[in-house]
């Protein structure tokens, strides 16, 4: 293991996947905080689905993958983020509908186009090794927005998330803050997939929410421990995968998935133990 750990120290593409994928983990979890809370983590999801269509297109034409999946996503995430305000349709419908659509022909055209090669199944599950200095870049500085928010707008945050009615009635600008969740959501989760996948990235966005939100009542607290958790379950996950040769992105999903398994137990022997007493 200590061998593995200096490893990254050493190579630059390894530096380049951890540094990147803590910077995204930080993201996905304090983004999923804002999305868990308002009921719409499986936005997520949908647009991870659109994302891998675009990726898949731009792979069949050979263009840079983030020149078309950036403002695509974005679009459809604005798009969900009207529907879900104005349309007849509930938001988990036209989450379906659009996700199931874009995957549909994502995969179609990789059918017809070049099949199912390398670039293609790793935006479906993830590669995080092949990460560049572009998706470092663009973690980064996301990442720095994202922090940004949660800190000196932290207020506002919370208004929006909770009661969007009274945020309204304060003076805070809802829809322009709703669209900056969902930008930065979009942006995200395109940098995501190349990390762990397009089929498991949803994953972190809602684990850490739900894992933190287990043990601790408080906005604040489930922000900070949903950003720890995630982070944790990256690096663990990242030198796991590297250790024992097994993909990164379904390892770090499965320490999630154990993280809320022991935080949901936790919170249930206190529970009994405040009952007994």
């Amino acid at each position: 293991m200590f061998g593995v750990v200096t490893n990254v120290f050493k190579y630059a593409f390894l530096q380049r996947a951890f540094l990147a994928g803590v910077f995204i983990s930080i993201c996905v979890a304090l983004l999923g905080v804002n999305l868990v809370f308002k009921r719409c983590a499986m936005i997520g999801d949908g647009l991870s689905h659109i994302g891998f269509s675009t990726f898949a297109v731009s792979s069949a034409l050979n263009w840079a993958p983030f020149l078309l999946s950036i403002p695509v996503v974005v679009g459809f995430a604005i798009l969900l983020l009207m529907l879900n305000e104005n349309s007849r349709v509930k938001s988990d419908s036209a989450i379906a509908i659009l996700s199931n659509s874009s995957l549909s022909i994502g995969i179609l055209v990789v059918s017809i186009t070049t099949g199912m090669n390398v670039d293609v199944l790793n935006y479906m599950f993830g590669s995080i090794l092949t990460l560049n200095n572009v998706d470092l870049l663009f973690s980064v500085v996301f990442s720095v927005i994202v922090i940004f928010m949660f800190i000196f707008l932290h207020n506002k945050i919370f208004a929006i998330t909770f009661d969007e009615d009274f945020a309204v009635a304060t003076g805070i600008k809802v829809r322009l803050y709703n669209v900056c969740v969902a930008v930065l959501t979009a942006v995200v989760v395109v940098v995501g997939i190349k990390m762990v996948g397009s089929l498991l990235i949803s994953s972190l966005i809602i684990f850490p929410v739900l894992s933190a939100s287990r043990l601790f009542r408080k906005y604040k607290t489930v922000v900070i421990f949903s950003a720890l958790n995630s982070v944790f379950c990256f690096v663990v996950g990242f030198f796991c995968s590297l250790v024992y040769s097994i993909p990164t992105g379904a390892t770090v999903v499965i320490l999630n998935l154990t993280i809320f398994l022991i935080y949901s137990l936790v919170a249930r022997l206190k529970n009994i133990s405040y009952s007994g007493s």
